[in-house]
């Protein structure tokens, strides 16, 4: 059954319907939108929830996303109040400061739609070409139109291009690339990577070379743990969208017979001698697909893959656990309730190997979490079974 959701709107006195392609919210209404609106007028359209189905040129389109995100980013007149110097400080005050102003400026920007035909045309002058970039993202063309924000759509043409010439890896061994699917996270931060490709491995590898990979993505860890011997890898993942990634990843990669994709909750049955997580960093709630990989909603896949990672270790196996210390730093966790997961897990702490990440957010000092960011340090967490 198609679960899709359909947007609705009335057009030349006669009521339309068309499949939902954005991850975020069906807006409240859609009024048509061309040359003739002013971006004063649709900024103020958007900011009420209101969708704009584009009917005019477009590249005025993507002119006019541009004069929105201006308006958003213009710097805003702040009355600052006098602080109460015996106020409690609310931890994570900054962050979920700026994860709100970034859930309504995305909220803004995918007011501006764009219909798909039912070959996933655009009916528009001057509109690219993005047939084989949909196709790619939501699989083939069934025939219905559909309707997409431009953003979404910029992310999809996005994602096309990142597919098309790939990641290099060079913690993999060699310059191998891994090549991303539409809503799954790019392994852009090599550090992690690194941390799994040079990891000691346990003596149990030798005498039971399984591994389990939770939470597979891209498949880039599965193919690090398959070069380092692993007989036998089997990766997990929810979505399916990140296995059909993987699959595509470990066929390039000539590793598909060693490892075995799965579609649950975390753990595969049965037990292996290196069980590895990367789990999403920053305890919040994602608002689209790729985010998922980024929050985790109460720390919950970080938690179960704790609680039941004892019972999946074969004797003497590890739990290799990747973790940002970003969400410390930014007052999200603290490092004594990570450590309270690990203990109550009955596990213990084998050794603990640290990276600092070099990516640009690190550098940028105008940005908003730069305290946070330019302090942060990626970790692989050895765990064993406590005795």
């Amino acid at each position: 059954m198609n679960t899709t959701p359909l947007l609705t709107w009335s057009e030349n006195d006669a009521p339309r319907s068309a499949l939902w392609r954005s991850d975020q919210v069906l807006p409240k209404q859609v009024v048509l939108a061309d040359d003739t609106m002013t971006a004063d007028t649709a900024f103020r359209l958007a900011c009420a929830g209101t969708g704009l189905l584009w009917r005019s040129d477009f590249q005025n389109a993507r002119q006019l996303l541009q004069a929105l995100a201006r308006r958003i980013d213009k710097p805003k007149k702040v009355r600052t109040k006098k602080q109460d110097p015996n106020a409690p400080v609310m931890p994570g005050a900054a962050f979920h400061t700026h994860r709100q102003a970034q859930a309504q400026r995305t909220r803004i920007l995918s007011q501006l739609l764009i219909e798909l035909d039912g070959d996933y045309g655009i009916a528009l002058r001057r509109a690219p070409d993005v047939k084989a970039a949909c196709t790619q993202a939501f699989g083939p063309a069934n025939g219905q139109t559909s309707v997409i924000s431009l953003r979404s759509l910029q992310g999809v043409i996005g994602a096309f291009e990142w597919r098309k010439n790939g990641v290099e890896v060079p913690a993999m061994g060699e310059a191998l690339r891994i090549y991303p699917h539409y809503a799954v996270f790019s392994p852009v931060r090599g550090e992690y990577v690194a941390l799994v490709a040079n990891a000691p491995l346990p003596e149990a590898f030798k005498t039971h070379p399984v591994a389990f990979d939770i939470g597979v993505g891209t498949g880039v860890l599965s193919a690090v743990l398959a070069r380092r011997g692993a007989t036998q890898v089997v990766g997990t993942d929810m979505s399916e969208r990140a296995l059909a990634c993987a699959l595509d990843n470990l066929q390039r990669l000539g590793l598909q017979n060693q490892v075995q994709l799965l579609q649950t909750d975390l753990f595969p049955p049965g037990q292996a001698a290196v069980v590895v997580c990367n789990p999403p960093w920053l305890p919040a709630r994602p608002t689209s697909l790729l985010e998922q990989a980024v929050y985790d909603e109460g720390s919950q896949m970080l938690q179960g893959f704790l609680k039941n990672l004892p019972t999946h270790l074969c004797e003497g196996g590890e739990g290799w656990l990747i973790l940002s210390d970003l969400a410390e730093h930014l007052g999200l966790r603290t490092r004594e309730t990570l450590l309270g997961w690990i203990a109550n897990a009955g596990l213990k702490v084998l050794g603990r190997t640290d990276v600092k990440p070099e990516h640009a957010k690190a550098q940028d000092a105008t940005d908003p979490l730069h305290a946070a960011r330019s302090a942060e340090v990626t970790s692989l967490w050895r765990l064993g079974v406590a005795d």
